[in-house]
């Protein structure tokens, strides 16, 4: 089918929209500040991060039929409104010294634009790029997990030279303009869209859909809750990681607090870039492969962490870590696109993004109650590494579901029944 858009410059699009919200990642910077100037506490400003996490999943999951039902435009075009009337409420909040009004701004409404801008340009990507589904949502989430390296010194920067509350009121219109931009390029593909010159029966990177369901559906089968485990393990072991990585380093490899504030830069690097390689590399091994890959990969280093004294190794092995964990966020809209088919990817991505808020909670409580009762990080590790154990199996598990589910469908139809899935 023919189309005047470029598909490049839609992924180019979902880009602008990931690199925007991404900033959330870049939060820890109001830390200090706002603490300082407001006189908040830590675990008052901190609520904020949570809280926005927390209404990016629930977002994603309740807002992801919207997104398919008005397409990527109108959707992106709310994400945009939330996420920068969000900031600017923040800074109203700052002006007025009100913390209610910064967990309304930055986590309620900001965290909805999160949700919404987040599965946004996923679903229309996997759409557009049939003979690439995993680099091209690669792409688009590198974008997030690259955000917090340019938004971080930018925000440093404004919040020194010109005000807490200006900084938000600056980003709000920042991002206001490159979403609103972005969103305003974003479409869909025609029906049965394929990329010119491509012939996807040989493409060895194209991936035919097993079947095509909806969102309601898809979570009455076995392959959704399968799906949902494997991402909550790999976000809950990650983020739990991310969270700690300072202090571990310097307990275990011996690491100065300047030498190991400079490793969490680079985990950033590693985040971000996994998220395009593995996301790229699924298009060739297949993202079943992928995944069992990566929980072999981190219950080998999960169970040698603890014992990793060497600086330079015990960082090689955090970094290859953390591109895993962004790898499996990358990943996972390629996969849904595999198993469930594409016609509700944007609902069923927002269903298995519950899975990520629920990690953000789980991963911290776990490594820091463990570490109060042991005062090391050592059974943390080792807990993690069980964690990836149990993942290894369920990504067993869901291949051999799919082969089954791809000997029966043939001909790409499913017999839905009520109930789950009992065979």
């Amino acid at each position: 089918m023919k189309t005047k858009k470029n598909r490049w410059l839609i992924a180019l699009a979902g880009v602008g929209i990931h690199i925007s919200i991404g900033s959330v990642y870049a939060w820890s910077v109001f830390t200090v500040p706002l603490q300082s100037e407001m006189g908040w506490s830590l675990s008052n400003v901190s609520f904020t991060f949570s809280l926005a996490i927390l209404f990016l999943g629930l977002s994603a999951a309740f807002m992801g039929h919207f997104v398919e039902a008005r397409g990527p435009r109108v959707s992106g075009l709310v994400s945009t409104l939330f996420f920068a009337s969000g900031m600017a409420l923040s800074g109203v909040g700052v002006q007025l010294e009100s913390l209610a009004l910064m967990y309304a701004g930055y986590g309620v409404l900001g965290g909805i634009g999160l949700g919404i801008g987040y599965i946004t340009p996923v679903s229309t990507l996997v759409k557009w790029f049939p003979d690439r589904r995993g680099m091209a949502t690669g792409l688009a989430i590198m974008g997030f997990g690259f955000a917090a390296m340019i938004a971080s010194p930018a925000m440093e920067w404004l919040i020194v030279n010109v005000s807490i509350s200006g900084t938000f009121y600056i980003l709000a219109a920042i991002y206001f303009a490159v979403m609103f931009a972005s969103s305003h390029y974003l479409e869909r593909p025609p029906e049965g869209y394929t990329p010119p010159g491509v012939d996807l029966d040989k493409k060895m990177t194209a991936k035919k859909d097993v079947v095509q369901l909806t969102a309601n559906e898809a979570v009455r089968t076995r392959r959704f809750y399968f799906l949902w485990i494997m991402l909550f393990l790999n976000v809950t072991c990650g983020i739990a990681i991310l969270a700690v990585a300072s202090p571990m380093a310097q307990e275990i490899a011996g690491l100065s607090a300047g030498a190991a504030a400079v490793m969490v830069g680079i985990m950033g690097v590693f985040n971000g870039g996994g998220r395009l390689v593995w996301a790229s590399i699924s298009d060739y091994i297949g993202r079943p492969n992928l995944y069992s890959l990566f929980f072999i990969i981190q219950i080998v280093l999960f169970l040698l962490l603890p014992s990793a004294g060497h600086a330079l190794l015990f960082q090689a092995m955090l970094f290859i870590i953390i591109s895993c964990y962004g790898g499996g966020f990358s990943a996972i809209p390629a996969y849904i696109g595999d198993i469930f088919g594409t016609k509700q990817l944007g609902a069923i991505h927002g269903y298995i993004l519950t899975a990520w808020a629920a990690a953000g909670l789980a991963g911290p409580f776990i490594s820091s109650t463990v570490y109060e009762a042991t005062r090391n990080y050592t059974l943390t590790l080792y807990i993690f590494g069980a964690l990836f154990v149990a993942a290894l199996a369920i990504s067993i598990m869901i291949r051999k579901d799919t082969r089954r589910l791809e000997a029966e469908n043939s001909d790409q139809s499913e017999l839905i029944k009520p109930g789950f899935e009992v065979q």
